[in-house]
């Protein structure tokens, strides 16, 4: 099959603009660059405020809890 040519793309994007419009592909857009945007600034805080927010981890042991069910109730 192979990729596609640039004369198969630029008519899916001219049946794409007459389907939605180009006001709605628009507004699609800036709404994805603006979670695109957002996304980015939040890791950028996030790793930024990381070595701030260390704290000390506690130890678990080894130890294994054994149980046994004696009783099925419903909640």
């Amino acid at each position: 099959m192979g990729s596609f040519s640039i004369w198969h793309w630029l008519i899916v994007l001219v049946i794409v603009m007459l389907i939605f419009g180009t006001k709605k592909l628009r507004n699609v857009g800036q709404d994805l660059g603006g979670a695109v945007k957002g996304f980015k600034d939040g890791m950028k805080e996030a790793s930024a405020d990381k070595p701030a927010e260390v704290e000390p981890t506690q130890q678990v042991s080894g130890q294994t809890i054994d149980v046994e069910v004696k009783e099925k109730t419903k909640s």
